[in-house]
Protein backbone atom coordinates (compact mmCIF):
# COMPACT_ATOMS: atom_id res chain seq x y z
CA UNK A 1 0.00 0.00 0.00
CA UNK A 2 1.78 2.93 -1.30
CA UNK A 3 1.76 5.61 1.74
CA UNK A 4 1.06 8.55 -0.53
CA UNK A 5 -1.77 7.42 -2.10
CA UNK A 6 -3.45 6.24 1.54
CA UNK A 7 -2.73 9.29 2.69
CA UNK A 8 -4.17 11.52 -0.64
CA UNK A 9 -7.23 9.01 -0.33
CA UNK A 10 -8.05 9.80 3.68
CA UNK A 11 -7.88 13.38 2.57
CA UNK A 12 -9.81 13.91 -0.39
CA UNK A 13 -12.95 13.72 1.32
CA UNK A 14 -12.13 16.77 3.59
CA UNK A 15 -10.52 18.50 0.83
CA UNK A 16 -14.03 18.46 -1.17
CA UNK A 17 -15.62 19.60 2.19
CA UNK A 18 -13.55 22.40 2.24
CA UNK A 19 -13.93 23.86 -1.38
CA UNK A 20 -17.55 22.99 -0.73
CA UNK A 21 -17.22 25.42 2.85
CA UNK A 22 -15.45 28.30 0.44
CA UNK A 23 -18.61 29.05 -1.49
CA UNK A 24 -21.13 29.09 1.52
CA UNK A 25 -20.14 33.08 2.26
CA UNK A 26 -20.67 33.97 -1.12
CA UNK A 27 -23.36 32.10 -1.60
CA UNK A 28 -25.19 33.95 1.46
CA UNK A 29 -23.81 37.05 0.38
CA UNK A 30 -25.51 36.94 -2.89
CA UNK A 31 -28.48 35.66 -1.88
CA UNK A 32 -28.51 38.76 0.47
CA UNK A 33 -27.56 41.52 -2.15
CA UNK A 34 -30.18 40.58 -4.28
CA UNK A 35 -32.77 40.23 -1.50
CA UNK A 36 -33.61 36.33 -2.36
CA UNK A 37 -34.88 36.19 1.43
CA UNK A 38 -37.10 33.18 0.84
CA UNK A 39 -34.50 30.91 -0.61
CA UNK A 40 -31.91 32.42 2.34
CA UNK A 41 -34.27 31.04 4.79
CA UNK A 42 -35.64 28.21 3.31
CA UNK A 43 -32.59 25.40 3.58
CA UNK A 44 -33.52 22.94 0.69
CA UNK A 45 -33.55 26.08 -1.73
CA UNK A 46 -30.60 27.27 0.26
CA UNK A 47 -29.09 23.77 -0.11
CA UNK A 48 -29.37 23.71 -3.82
CA UNK A 49 -28.52 27.52 -4.40
CA UNK A 50 -24.92 26.70 -2.67
CA UNK A 51 -24.66 23.51 -4.22
CA UNK A 52 -24.95 25.01 -7.68
CA UNK A 53 -22.31 27.09 -6.97
CA UNK A 54 -20.11 24.65 -5.19
CA UNK A 55 -20.79 22.35 -9.05
CA UNK A 56 -19.92 24.71 -10.87
CA UNK A 57 -16.53 24.33 -9.71
CA UNK A 58 -16.23 20.25 -8.58
CA UNK A 59 -18.19 18.79 -11.58
CA UNK A 60 -15.57 19.73 -13.64
CA UNK A 61 -12.75 17.65 -11.36
CA UNK A 62 -15.03 15.39 -10.96
CA UNK A 63 -15.80 14.29 -14.99
CA UNK A 64 -12.13 14.15 -14.84
CA UNK A 65 -11.43 11.32 -12.26
CA UNK A 66 -14.74 9.74 -13.16
CA UNK A 67 -14.46 9.82 -17.35
CA UNK A 68 -11.98 6.42 -17.09
CA UNK A 69 -14.94 4.75 -16.35
CA UNK A 70 -18.25 6.10 -17.19
CA UNK A 71 -17.39 7.38 -20.80
CA UNK A 72 -16.68 3.32 -21.56
CA UNK A 73 -19.49 2.53 -19.58
CA UNK A 74 -21.75 4.42 -21.32
CA UNK A 75 -20.03 3.14 -24.54
CA UNK A 76 -21.25 -0.91 -23.70
CA UNK A 77 -17.04 -1.21 -22.96
CA UNK A 78 -17.38 -1.94 -19.11
CA UNK A 79 -18.01 -5.77 -17.77
CA UNK A 80 -17.56 -6.61 -14.21
CA UNK A 81 -16.09 -3.83 -13.05
CA UNK A 82 -13.48 -2.50 -15.60
CA UNK A 83 -13.20 -1.49 -18.81
CA UNK A 84 -12.62 -3.76 -21.54
CA UNK A 85 -9.23 -3.34 -23.60
CA UNK A 86 -8.99 -2.89 -27.70
CA UNK A 87 -9.47 -6.57 -28.98
CA UNK A 88 -10.56 -8.04 -25.68
CA UNK A 89 -13.81 -10.43 -26.31
CA UNK A 90 -16.74 -8.44 -25.98
CA UNK A 91 -19.21 -11.80 -25.60
CA UNK A 92 -19.91 -10.19 -21.70
CA UNK A 93 -19.95 -6.46 -22.59
CA UNK A 94 -23.41 -4.62 -22.57
CA UNK A 95 -24.02 -2.71 -25.15
CA UNK A 96 -24.11 1.05 -25.60
CA UNK A 97 -27.00 3.14 -24.62
CA UNK A 98 -29.21 3.60 -27.40
CA UNK A 99 -32.92 4.75 -28.01
CA UNK A 100 -35.21 6.03 -25.30
CA UNK A 101 -33.56 7.58 -22.12
CA UNK A 102 -34.10 9.20 -19.20
CA UNK A 103 -30.88 10.63 -17.82
CA UNK A 104 -31.43 10.85 -13.66
CA UNK A 105 -29.18 14.33 -12.25
CA UNK A 106 -27.55 15.02 -15.14
CA UNK A 107 -26.70 18.18 -13.12
CA UNK A 108 -24.50 20.80 -15.42
CA UNK A 109 -24.45 18.28 -18.45
CA UNK A 110 -21.07 16.50 -17.43
CA UNK A 111 -22.05 14.04 -19.98
CA UNK A 112 -24.05 15.65 -22.30
CA UNK A 113 -20.73 14.93 -25.33
CA UNK A 114 -20.45 11.59 -24.69
CA UNK A 115 -24.21 10.91 -25.92
CA UNK A 116 -23.35 12.81 -29.04
CA UNK A 117 -20.16 10.79 -29.42
CA UNK A 118 -22.19 7.73 -28.79
CA UNK A 119 -24.60 8.98 -31.80
CA UNK A 120 -27.97 10.47 -32.00
CA UNK A 121 -30.62 9.21 -34.46
CA UNK A 122 -33.36 11.26 -35.79
CA UNK A 123 -35.97 10.31 -38.43
CA UNK A 124 -34.58 10.77 -42.04
CA UNK A 125 -35.62 13.33 -44.20
CA UNK A 126 -36.50 11.57 -47.34
CA UNK A 127 -34.31 8.98 -47.43
CA UNK A 128 -36.99 6.09 -47.62
CA UNK A 129 -39.33 7.45 -50.06
CA UNK A 130 -41.67 7.93 -47.35
CA UNK A 131 -44.21 10.57 -46.39
CA UNK A 132 -43.67 13.00 -43.08
CA UNK A 133 -47.22 11.53 -41.46
CA UNK A 134 -45.74 7.61 -42.34
CA UNK A 135 -42.93 8.43 -40.59
CA UNK A 136 -44.04 9.84 -37.74
CA UNK A 137 -46.12 7.54 -37.48
CA UNK A 138 -43.29 4.87 -37.72
CA UNK A 139 -40.91 6.92 -34.97
CA UNK A 140 -44.14 6.77 -32.43
CA UNK A 141 -44.33 3.46 -32.85
CA UNK A 142 -40.79 2.27 -32.25
CA UNK A 143 -40.89 4.90 -29.14
CA UNK A 144 -43.75 2.97 -27.70
CA UNK A 145 -42.72 -0.55 -28.17
CA UNK A 146 -43.23 -2.88 -25.56
CA UNK A 147 -39.53 -4.39 -26.08
CA UNK A 148 -36.18 -2.32 -25.55
CA UNK A 149 -33.94 -1.10 -28.56
CA UNK A 150 -31.03 -3.06 -28.54
CA UNK A 151 -28.80 -1.34 -31.43
CA UNK A 152 -29.04 2.30 -33.20
CA UNK A 153 -28.62 5.69 -31.83
CA UNK A 154 -29.64 7.59 -28.80
CA UNK A 155 -33.51 8.92 -30.35
CA UNK A 156 -34.86 10.83 -26.88
CA UNK A 157 -32.99 11.99 -23.45
CA UNK A 158 -35.07 13.02 -20.86
CA UNK A 159 -33.08 14.57 -18.56
CA UNK A 160 -34.68 14.50 -14.95
CA UNK A 161 -33.08 17.55 -12.87
CA UNK A 162 -34.49 19.03 -9.96
CA UNK A 163 -32.27 21.49 -9.32
CA UNK A 164 -32.78 24.58 -11.24
CA UNK A 165 -29.81 26.48 -10.70
CA UNK A 166 -28.16 23.96 -12.79
CA UNK A 167 -30.82 24.51 -15.84
CA UNK A 168 -28.48 27.14 -17.78
CA UNK A 169 -25.40 25.52 -17.69
CA UNK A 170 -27.27 22.04 -19.01
CA UNK A 171 -28.99 23.96 -21.75
CA UNK A 172 -26.18 25.20 -22.62
CA UNK A 173 -24.12 21.92 -23.10
CA UNK A 174 -27.02 20.26 -24.25
CA UNK A 175 -27.25 23.41 -27.68
CA UNK A 176 -23.38 22.94 -28.11
CA UNK A 177 -23.89 19.55 -29.03
CA UNK A 178 -26.50 19.92 -31.57
CA UNK A 179 -29.53 17.95 -28.82
CA UNK A 180 -31.80 20.51 -28.91
CA UNK A 181 -34.58 18.58 -30.59
CA UNK A 182 -33.48 15.33 -28.55
CA UNK A 183 -32.88 16.21 -25.12
CA UNK A 184 -35.61 17.77 -22.63
CA UNK A 185 -35.21 18.46 -19.42
CA UNK A 186 -37.61 17.18 -16.76
CA UNK A 187 -37.49 20.13 -13.83
CA UNK A 188 -38.93 17.29 -11.14
CA UNK A 189 -37.01 14.99 -9.35
CA UNK A 190 -36.86 11.61 -9.28
CA UNK A 191 -39.87 11.16 -6.69
CA UNK A 192 -42.16 12.83 -8.92
CA UNK A 193 -41.34 11.92 -12.55
CA UNK A 194 -44.60 9.94 -12.90
CA UNK A 195 -46.37 13.26 -12.88
CA UNK A 196 -44.27 14.22 -16.50
CA UNK A 197 -46.11 11.20 -18.37
CA UNK A 198 -42.71 10.03 -19.76
CA UNK A 199 -42.92 7.04 -21.78
CA UNK A 200 -41.07 3.52 -20.91
CA UNK A 201 -37.42 3.72 -22.30
CA UNK A 202 -35.21 1.62 -23.61
CA UNK A 203 -32.73 3.16 -20.95
CA UNK A 204 -31.92 4.54 -17.64
CA UNK A 205 -28.49 6.62 -16.47
CA UNK A 206 -27.33 7.12 -13.34
CA UNK A 207 -24.33 8.56 -12.79
CA UNK A 208 -23.27 10.37 -8.87
CA UNK A 209 -26.64 10.35 -8.41
CA UNK A 210 -28.73 8.00 -6.50
CA UNK A 211 -26.67 8.94 -3.62
CA UNK A 212 -28.93 12.21 -3.33
CA UNK A 213 -32.68 11.20 -3.89
CA UNK A 214 -34.99 10.73 -1.50
CA UNK A 215 -36.82 7.47 -0.56
CA UNK A 216 -33.89 5.47 -2.43
CA UNK A 217 -35.26 1.99 -2.19
CA UNK A 218 -38.51 3.33 -3.46
CA UNK A 219 -37.72 5.74 -6.20
CA UNK A 220 -34.80 3.06 -7.44
CA UNK A 221 -38.00 0.81 -7.71
CA UNK A 222 -39.47 3.12 -9.71
CA UNK A 223 -36.91 3.92 -11.84
CA UNK A 224 -37.30 0.11 -12.42
CA UNK A 225 -40.69 0.08 -13.71
CA UNK A 226 -39.98 2.89 -16.21
CA UNK A 227 -37.62 0.22 -18.05
CA UNK A 228 -39.50 -1.76 -21.17
CA UNK A 229 -38.50 -5.29 -21.00
CA UNK A 230 -34.87 -6.19 -22.21
CA UNK A 231 -34.07 -2.29 -21.22
CA UNK A 232 -31.21 -1.48 -19.16
CA UNK A 233 -30.03 0.81 -16.26
CA UNK A 234 -26.61 2.06 -17.15
CA UNK A 235 -24.86 2.90 -13.11
CA UNK A 236 -21.91 4.47 -11.39
CA UNK A 237 -22.57 5.35 -8.19
CA UNK A 238 -20.34 5.43 -4.83
CA UNK A 239 -21.87 3.09 -2.20
CA UNK A 240 -20.90 2.06 1.27
CA UNK A 241 -17.61 0.94 2.04
CA UNK A 242 -17.64 -2.94 3.50
CA UNK A 243 -14.29 -4.30 2.79
CA UNK A 244 -13.09 -3.08 6.33
CA UNK A 245 -14.53 -2.29 9.49
CA UNK A 246 -11.97 0.91 9.69
CA UNK A 247 -13.12 2.10 6.41
CA UNK A 248 -16.52 1.74 7.16
CA UNK A 249 -16.61 3.46 10.92
CA UNK A 250 -13.93 6.30 8.79
CA UNK A 251 -16.65 6.79 5.93
CA UNK A 252 -19.46 7.05 9.24
CA UNK A 253 -17.53 9.47 10.77
CA UNK A 254 -17.29 12.14 7.37
CA UNK A 255 -21.11 11.64 7.18
CA UNK A 256 -21.82 13.40 9.69
CA UNK A 257 -20.85 16.08 7.45
CA UNK A 258 -20.85 15.36 4.04
CA UNK A 259 -24.99 15.67 3.08
CA UNK A 260 -25.04 18.99 4.83
CA UNK A 261 -22.57 20.47 2.40
CA UNK A 262 -22.14 18.34 -0.41
CA UNK A 263 -26.53 18.46 -1.51
CA UNK A 264 -27.61 15.93 0.62
CA UNK A 265 -25.30 13.21 -0.80
CA UNK A 266 -25.08 10.00 1.64
CA UNK A 267 -21.70 8.24 1.73
CA UNK A 268 -22.95 5.07 3.36
CA UNK A 269 -26.08 4.58 0.96
CA UNK A 270 -26.28 0.58 -0.10
CA UNK A 271 -26.71 1.69 -3.81
CA UNK A 272 -25.68 -1.46 -5.25
CA UNK A 273 -28.14 -3.36 -3.19
CA UNK A 274 -31.04 -1.30 -3.83
CA UNK A 275 -30.48 -2.03 -7.33
CA UNK A 276 -30.04 -5.61 -7.45
CA UNK A 277 -33.55 -5.56 -5.45
CA UNK A 278 -35.42 -3.24 -7.64
CA UNK A 279 -36.88 -5.99 -9.65
CA UNK A 280 -36.65 -9.16 -11.38
CA UNK A 281 -33.24 -8.64 -13.34
CA UNK A 282 -32.74 -11.34 -16.87
CA UNK A 283 -29.02 -9.72 -16.25
CA UNK A 284 -26.71 -8.08 -13.19
CA UNK A 285 -23.31 -7.03 -14.54
CA UNK A 286 -22.79 -4.46 -11.68
CA UNK A 287 -19.34 -4.75 -9.74
CA UNK A 288 -17.14 -2.52 -7.56
CA UNK A 289 -14.37 -0.55 -9.78
CA UNK A 290 -11.84 -3.08 -9.58
CA UNK A 291 -9.04 -0.82 -9.91
CA UNK A 292 -9.90 1.25 -6.18
CA UNK A 293 -8.37 -0.38 -2.90
CA UNK A 294 -10.00 -1.23 0.05
CA UNK A 295 -9.09 2.11 1.62
CA UNK A 296 -11.26 4.50 -0.81
CA UNK A 297 -13.17 6.40 1.39
CA UNK A 298 -15.36 6.75 -1.66
CA UNK A 299 -15.81 3.46 -3.36
CA UNK A 300 -17.60 3.19 -6.45
CA UNK A 301 -20.16 0.33 -7.87
CA UNK A 302 -20.35 0.49 -12.20
CA UNK A 303 -22.03 -1.85 -14.65
CA UNK A 304 -25.68 -2.45 -16.41
CA UNK A 305 -28.70 -3.96 -15.21
CA UNK A 306 -30.66 -5.69 -17.84
CA UNK A 307 -34.29 -5.99 -17.14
Amino acid sequence: MPLLEFVQRMVGPWLMLASSAYYLPPTIFGLIRTRNWSTLFSWSKFQSVWFSRFWAYMGPEVRTSAEAIVVPLLKGRVSHGRMLEDGEKFETAPLPVSGTVIEVGPGSGMWVSVFKEIGIERPSSNSDGDSSDVRQRKTAASSSSDVASTSGGITKIYGVEPNVGNHGALRQRIHDAGMDDVYEIVPLGVEDVATANIPKVDCVVTILCLCSIPSPRENIRALYTYLKPGGRMYCFEHVCNRKHWSMYLYQKFINLFWPHMIGGCELQRDTGRYLREAGPWSNVNLSPVVSEPWFQCVPHDVGVLTK
